[in-house]
C-alpha cells in the first residue's frame, strides 16, 4: 500500500535522489518551509494532514493533531521538543511510532569526546597555542605534563548511543569506567550508578562527560554543588545539551582551579555571544556544536531513515532503529 510521506528537510541533489529512490513506492510530499539544518524546528504546515510519515523535523503539536501520522523519524539524535508526557503518551495511546536518528551521530560524537581526551592528555593545545603565538620551546613542561589515559577513570552523565559507543572506544585504554542511568541494570565492562551514588563517584573521576539530553530533569545539572565534587584535577566535556550546564559555575570552577579544564561543544545560548565569558575563561575549549558532525551526515540520515521505513513497510516495529515508541 502506498504512503504518502512528508519531510521538511532540505538535502543536496544526491541525497535527495537517494530518498526519492528509496521512496518511489510512496508519495513524498516536502514542506515549502524545508531547512538544511537538522537542528531547526519545523515549522507547522497543513499539508501533514494527509501524511502517513513525518521525516525531518516537523512541527509536535501538528504530529498530535493530525491522527494519520503514524510513524515520525527526527533527523537528530536529540528529540527535546517531543519528549513530553503529551506527545510520547499520545503516540502510545494511538498506537503510532516515533524514532530519532541517535545511531547516525554517536560515533561522531564518541569519537569527538575521545578526541580531546587526547588532546588534553597529549598536551596538544598548549602546543598548539606555542605555535600561533610566540613559537616557545616547552620540552620539559610539555612532556612531563602528557597523561595517559590508561588506567583513568570516567564519568558518563547519561549513557545512550553516545555513552555506550564511547564506551567501547575506551575500552583499549583499560579505563575505569561510571554511567548514570535511571535504568540501573548492568553494562559490560561500565558501572552503572543510581543518581544517588554520583556525589559517590564524582571525586573519582579524571574525566566527567556529560551527554544528558534537555529537559526539566536535567536543566541545570551541572550545577556548583556537583562541580565541587569534582577533583581538581579533573577535565568535563558537555556534548549533551548547553541547558544542563550552570555555565557560571562551570567558569567560576575553571577560573579558581577547582576544575583543571573543559570542552564544550553544545552551550546556552548557540551560537554563543562573542562578548560570553566563557570564550575567556582559562581552560575552557569550545566547539560550536559540530561533535555529530560528519561528511556524509545527510547520506546517512537518509539511509537510516529508509531502513526504517522498509521495517515499517512489513509491520516489523520492534525491528526500527532508534525507536523511541
Amino acid at each position: 500500500m502506498a504512503l504518502t510521506i512528508w519531510t521538511n528537510t532540505k538535502f543536496d541533489p544526491a541525497v535527495t535522489q537517494l530518498l526519492h529512490d528509496g521512496t518511489r513506492a510512496h508519495r513524498l510530499v516536502t514542506a515549502p518551509t524545508a531547512s538544511a539544518s537538522v537542528l531547526t524546528a519545523g515549522q507547522t504546515d497543513t499539508a501533514l494532514a494527509s501524511a502517513d510519515i513525518a521525516f525531518g523535523q516537523p512541527d509536535p503539536a501538528d504530529c498530535l493533531r493530525y491522527a494519520n501520522v503514524k510513524w515520525v523519524e527526527v533527523s537528530t539524535a536529540g528529540y527535546t521538543r517531543y519528549d513530553t508526557p503529551e506527545f510520547l503518551e499520545g503516540f502510545r495511546a494511538r498506537g503510532a511510532t516515533f524514532t530519532n536518528a541517535s545511531a547516525v551521530f554517536a560515533d561522531p560524537c564518541a569519537q569527538h569526546v575521545l578526541a580531546m581526551m587526547l588532546a588534553f592528555g597529549r598536551q596538544l593545545l598548549p602546543s598548539h597555542r606555542d605555535q600561533i603565538t610566540d613559537r616557545s620551546w616547552h620540552y620539559a613542561e610539555r612532556r612531563y605534563d602528557s597523561r595517559l589515559l590508561t588506567g583513568q577513570t570516567a564519568v558518563l552523565l547519561g549513557f545512550g548511543a553516545i555513552g555506550r559507543r564511547l564506551a567501547t572506544l575506551l575500552a583499549p585504554f583499560g579505563m575505569t569506567l561510571y554511567a548514570l542511568r535511571r535504568q540501573t541494570h548492568s553494562e559490560p565492562g561500565v558501572r552503572i550508578v543510581p543518581e544517588t551514588e554520583l556525589t559517590r563517584v564524582l571525586p573519582l573521576a579524571d574525566h566527567v562527560i556529560n551527554i544528558l539530553p534537555a529537559n526539566p530533569a536535567t536543566e541545570l545539572y551541572v550545577n556548583a554543588r556537583r562541580l565541587a565534587c569534582c577533583r581538581p584535577t579533573a577535565k568535563f566535556y558537555n556534548v549533551g545539551r548547553g541547558s544542563t550546564v550552570d555555565q557560571p559555575a562551570l567558569a567560576e570552577a575553571l577560573r579558581s582551579g577547582k576544575l583543571a579544564a573543559a570542552y564544550l561543544d553544545v552551550t546556552e545560548p548557540e551560537p554563543l555571544p562573542p562578548e560570553h565569558e566563557l570564550w575567556t575563561t582559562p581552560n575552557c575549549y569550545i566547539t560550536p556544536h559540530t561533535a555529530g558532525g560528519r561528511h556524509d551526515q545527510d547520506e546517512t540520515i537518509v539511509r537510516h531513515f529508509l531502513a526504517n521505513l522498509v521495517a515499517f513497510e512489513r509491520g516489523e516495529r520492534g525491528a526500527m532503529t532508534d525507536r523511541v515508541v
